[in-house]
């Protein structure tokens, strides 16, 4: 299970990263989200897929009894999609900003617009 995910990761990541450095800022964020959602895989990855029980701590004792799941990369991953929906939405009002007063998402006509002088 680990090496379909580990692929799936890989696939992310690179898929993410192409568009990332395409000139299109709506790629960009799209690219942006399949980061996030290929980091918070890996989160997940790495804590170690086990199937387990939650970890409670019956009455009397002083340690749950194993295999318990572990609660941390849940919890970072559950951090990591909120922030990450907080960001990618930020990115989207901006992005709708910007095109509003430029006209374009392309990133050369963006930097062409902040040269003194205007385009070329």
């Amino acid at each position: 299970m680990e090496s379909v995910l580990a692929v799936v990761i890989g696939g992310l990541y690179a898929a993410g990263m192409y568009l990332m450095v395409r000139r299109s800022i709506i790629k960009m964020i799209f690219g942006l989200a399949l980061l996030g959602n290929a980091a918070n895989l890996l989160i997940f990855t790495v804590g170690r897929l086990t199937r387990g029980r939650p970890p409670h701590v019956l009455p009397g004792e002083l340690m749950p009894s194993l295999p318990v799941a572990d609660p941390v990369p849940q919890a970072l991953i559950l951090t990591a999609i909120v922030i990450g929906f907080g960001v990618q939405a930020f990115a989207l009002v901006l992005i709708k900003r910007v095109y509003q007063s430029v006209g374009s998402d392309d990133q050369d006509d963006l930097v062409a617009e902040n040269r003194p002088g205007g385009e070329e």
